[in-house]
């Protein structure tokens, strides 16, 4: 890429993106002074990072995006990252649900919920005590269990309590009061309601010194059997929060963000300091960074992690403190102490944060390094984010499947860039009729299922459309005319036939097909292995299919059960089966257009203004004469006419 004339870049703030050759967004930033920033790419190469050199030597052009303030250009990039998806910015893939406990407080009597996706609450958080988060299922689950053992709290569902005629097996075993059918009173339950509350919330020492002075207050009344209780219900606890490691003496709910470099790459974790214990941490790991590059990804990342946390604490701790530049002072050993003390007085970036997440909050979010009236124990806890950063790259190292997908089918096509988004197409039809095309689309390894699309074939030309090659080919012309985003790789199901109409379709249609740089994207196709007969081998269990690419007489060598072939067979499955349904669809609406066309006073066009509307002879009846009558051309004779023959005949 050419040097920019630096003086028609704008001294504003804003955001600034590099396309490739084919004009597709690789690489968004965000900069306070544009002018500034962008004349740091072409600086000395020496001094650049490994990412930012491979990042300009595929880049073809620069735009920029002016922004009246600093947030709003963060909020933009957060955006635009989220929208273009660049290969050169870091995009979370937190493929871990967060999980809460709940006490959903509309309830007399509230139950104690694990919630798997709380960043669905919605409006309901505010209905809600929540507790956490916490990464661990199993160990969130065992403490439920220790709770319910040590607390009589219902378990069962709403619908289920107001059905419920008799106690459950629970209150038998002591650990229901059976709110359901019993007369419990709403005080005593609120108070066991508060206690779980105080132990969630990290107050289980508090909570155990008041249930010993009961227990003692009790045993001098001679009440034995509450006594009792009370002591089981301490040692219960006691097992529970033994665990519970105490790292911030002083208390409070914090997270402390921590970086480690290694030979695999970087890594970042966060701790959950609930009530000065340590509760959980999330770890992410990024093949190739360093730690270089870490001050420039951290409040994009910081961002896009809170944006879907369903919990945002008071307080984040960061390793060092980020300027106005977008960069921080930092030495190898990530020790906040490390830093300009001058420039730490003035975290412009983190106030833009702390704002921005305040609001995602509903209250106060402070960001910063290290307090001087607590630098000691607070940078333990920074020491400790780190170590538990560079366990996760130890971890990922010693794990040869760790290399992300993108990166095995890149390396295993030999193709020249990653392979971030799959366009999958599969053919349904009987005998030529009802023809569908059905696309699924992968991004990241995942399926986004927003972006399936049905392809009705043409039945009107004069190509046999049980053929499977005219119908790809007409599938590959109506997706050009779809236009971008275009995939880095689609995957035919059939064999090279199949692949040789779909290539010759879109090279006709004027793109690009193959692995240069300067492609607009790869094909390939994936075919069931063959017996030694020659024929299909249709076999359940049978995992040697076959991978062909334009230009190449034999079959990529993929190993039988290889992650990324099973990986081509996931995405194979997902298009077959869906296409299978957009099928069925199909031959249920010609199905029920040939009965439509059988009753007296229906034509083809009342029949498909019927069939588009409702889409069932069900609808059509629940909608009855006033429904029907609102639909545009058919008018209320009419109406009542096409309801009474469907009613007769039903």
């Amino acid at each position: 890429m050419q040097t920019p004339d630096f003086q028609s870049i704008p001294t504003t703030p804003g955001i600034y993106i590099f396309q490739d050759i084919k004009e597709r967004p690789i690489y968004v930033g965000k900069a306070k002074i544009l002018r500034n920033r962008v004349s740091s790419y072409f600086r000395n190469e020496k001094d650049l990072t490994p990412k930012t050199r491979a990042m300009l030597s595929h880049a073809h052009a620069l735009n920029f995006i002016s922004t009246t303030s600093e947030k709003e250009a963060l909020l933009l990039e957060a955006s635009l990252i989220k929208k273009h998806r660049p290969r050169y910015n870091i995009l979370l893939k937190d493929d871990k649900d967060h999980i809460l406990f709940r006490f959903f407080l509309n309830h007399p009597y509230p139950r104690l919920e694990i919630l798997r996706r709380p960043q669905m609450l919605g409006h309901k958080k505010s209905q809600a005590l929540l507790f956490g988060p916490y990464s661990n299922s199993g160990a969130a689950r065992e403490t439920w269990r220790s709770i319910h053992k040590a607390y009589p709290l219902r378990r069962c569902t709403d619908k289920a309590m107001k059905n419920r005629v008799r106690p459950c097996l629970y209150h038998y075993l002591g650990q229901c009061l059976a709110p359901c059918v019993l007369d419990v009173e709403k005080e005593t339950y609120t108070k066991l309601v508060k206690e779980v509350s105080m132990l969630l919330s990290g107050r289980s020492a508090e909570l155990i010194k008041t249930l010993k002075h009961d227990m003692l207050n009790a045993s001098e009344l001679l009440d034995f059997e509450k006594a009792a209780c009370l002591r089981d219900r301490i040692k219960n606890l006691e097992h529970t929060v033994e665990q519970q490691a105490v790292v911030f003496p002083d208390g409070g709910d914090l997270d402390v963000v921590g970086f480690a470099e290694r030979s695999y790459g970087l890594a970042l974790c966060i701790l959950f300091i609930r009530q000065g214990a340590l509760i959980d941490n999330r770890t992410f790991t990024w093949q190739g960074l360093s730690l270089e590059e870490a001050p420039t990804i951290l409040p994009s990342v910081l961002l896009q992690y809170y944006q879907n946390a369903a919990l945002i604490p008071p307080r984040i701790l960061l390793p060092w403190a980020l300027n106005n530049d977008d960069e921080a002072n930092f030495t190898d050993n990530n020790i906040p102490e490390q830093c300009d003390e001058n420039k730490l007085k003035t975290p412009k970036t983190e106030n833009i944060l702390a704002e921005l997440l305040s609001s995602l909050r509903n209250g106060n979010v402070k960001i910063s390094v290290a307090k001087e009236a607590n630098k000691d124990a607070e940078n333990r806890l920074i020491e400790l984010a780190v170590t538990n950063a560079r366990q996760a790259l130890i971890s990922a190292e010693k794990n040869p499947e760790n290399i992300p997908m993108h990166q095995l089918l890149a390396e295993k096509l030999h193709l020249k860039r990653p392979v971030y988004r799959i366009e999958a197409v599969d053919i349904s039809h009987t005998g030529g009729t009802n023809v569908r095309a059905g696309m699924v689309v992968f991004e990241d390894g995942k399926a986004l299922k927003s972006a399936y699309r049905s392809y009705i074939i043409d039945n009107n030309t004069e190509q046999n459309l049980s053929d499977d090659y005219a119908s790809l080919s007409q599938w590959a012309k109506r997706r050009v005319e779809s236009g971008p985003p275009w995939a880095d790789l689609v995957l035919i199901d059939g064999g090279k036939g199949q692949l040789a109409a779909v290539v010759h379709a879109f090279k006709q249609a004027g793109l690009s097909i193959g692995n240069k740089e300067s492609d607009d994207f790869a094909v390939i196709s994936i075919a069931k292995a063959r017996t030694e007969e020659g024929r299909t081998d249709r076999r359940a269990g049978n995992i040697s299919d076959r991978i062909f690419m334009p230009e190449r007489s034999n079959p990529i060598n993929f190993k039988a059960g290889s992650s990324e072939l099973l990986f081509l067979q996931l995405v194979r499955d997902s298009v077959h089966d869906f296409v299978i349904g957009q099928h069925r669809k199909a031959r249920s609406k010609t199905a029920l257009q040939a009965e439509l066309l059988r009753l007296p006073g229906i034509g083809e066009k009342t029949a498909r203004l019927l069939l588009t509307h409702f889409g069932s002879t069900k609808e059509i009846l629940l909608a009855k004469e006033e429904g029907l009558a609102e639909i545009a051309g058919l008018g209320k004779q009419k109406a009542k006419q096409i309801w009474s023959l469907l009613n007769s005949k039903n």
